[in-house]
């Protein structure tokens, strides 16, 4: 049997190392369960692109054709023909409607009897005019008779012109039974069928005819816009407009603006209700695949090419206080700055104020980056926007009046 001190030191002894093992197990889950800080969220940064760029304004409108005719019958007759289908693309001087001609070529051959019969008459009083004439000299003949066929040759005279004016007219008023293009253009639905009276009292609709290439783009300018332009250009409207300052049109179907014109028209004064200034731009359509009527994105030029600063479009927010973007200081601490923002290329956006090149801008990781807080920056470069070319074709020529 063990004695009581042995005993007594195992047990202490055990105690001793059960307490050397509570304090080792303390310490190590205390080490477990102490906290560490993340580390700051990375975002992706990158300087503003500088490259040179040109201000543009932008614009809605609606197309329009250049020139819009009514044809309607000038003579009274039966409709005989028409030569066309309608919707067809017509040319200048193309025959449309022919309307009863048989009625207006039997007046034309009687007022040119009338001519012969005029001049017969014109020639008779001549003759004896001269006749008398040489009698009353040698006493044969008095002077009354003289006078009396001076008259008649007189009145001969007007009845000849009277009789040339008619006839004119009467082969005017044949020319109307022909209806013809009076340009290029494209012809809608005929509105009388072949066989109806037409110009029975009234000028008779027949069909409508719209020129459309080139084609007119009308839109509108606002009050502050057009005196911002004034003041950049130190130049009037008028002077604007002489200029031939190139549009860029494109439709809702089209990316960017694939068409170019030119400015050539401007009102003379401004809406006082709505403030703004009806604008005009011409545009060639030689395939005629702009119809009048169209909705139509308008982009003109207001300045010269010159070097600007341009950022990601998606790296640009707004608040109350207005557009901002996040940049890291050389701390790496996000820090927002207030911009202004110009003309926008493609998916990047011009900055005029607020920043400089060698900035950094957050444009990935938005939604970590909190101003005051720090982060893991990731530089990274952003590529230039393409510069727009212009369509083929060139300027347009203004088209004659």
């Amino acid at each position: 049997m063990m004695s009581e001190k042995p005993r007594s030191f195992m047990m202490g002894k055990l105690t001793g190392w059960l307490a050397l093992c509570g304090v080792l197990l303390l310490m190590g889950c205390g080490d477990r369960s102490a906290y560490a800080p993340p580390p700051p969220p990375q975002v992706t940064v990158s300087e503003p692109v500088t490259q040179p760029v040109t201000d543009y304004l932008e614009f809605t409108g609606n197309t329009q054709a250049i020139n819009t005719v009514q044809l309607k019958a000038r003579v009274e007759g039966y409709l005989e023909q028409v030569y066309f289908k309608d919707g067809d693309r017509v040319k200048k001087g193309q025959l449309l409607f022919l309307i009863q001609q048989n009625t207006y070529e039997a007046k034309l051959k009687q007022t040119e009897a009338e001519i012969l019969s005029q001049k017969a008459k014109l020639l008779n009083a001549q003759t004896e005019y001269a006749r008398f004439s040489k009698l009353v000299t040698q006493k044969a003949a008095a002077q009354t008779d003289v006078d009396n066929w001076l008259y008649q040759r007189d009145a001969a005279k007007a009845a000849v012109m009277s009789a040339e004016a008619q006839r004119d007219l009467a082969k005017l008023n044949l020319s109307y039974t022909k209806v013809t293009s009076p340009f290029d253009g494209r012809i809608g639905r005929r509105l009388k069928d072949p066989g109806n009276l037409v110009g029975a009292g009234e000028a008779t609709l027949l069909a409508d005819v719209d020129q459309i290439d080139p084609l007119y783009v009308y839109f509108t300018i606002n009050e502050r816009d057009l005196l911002d332009v004034t003041q950049t250009t130190k130049e009037s409207v008028g002077e604007s407009i002489r200029r031939n300052i190139p549009l860029y049109l494109g439709l809702t179907n089209e990316e960017g603006y694939p068409h170019k014109g030119y400015l050539d028209f401007a009102s003379i004064s401004l809406n006082a209700t709505t403030g703004t200034l009806t604008l005009r731009g011409i545009f060639p359509n030689p395939k005629g695949m702009m119809l009048p009527g169209l909705y139509a994105r308008i982009q003109a030029p207001v300045t010269h090419e010159k070097a600007a600063l341009l950022v990601p479009q998606v790296a640009v927010g707004y608040d109350q206080l207005g557009p901002y973007v996040l940049l890291v200081d050389s701390q790496n601490v996000v820090q927002r700055r207030a911009v202004k923002l110009g003309t926008q290329v493609k998916d990047l956006v011009v900055i005029t104020e607020g920043l400089t090149n060698q900035d950094w801008i957050i444009t990935n990781g938005l939604l970590q980056a909190i101003p005051g807080n720090k982060v893991t920056p990731v530089k990274e470069e952003l590529p230039k926007a393409e510069t727009p070319t212009p369509p083929p074709g060139g300027q347009l020529k203004k088209a004659a009046p």
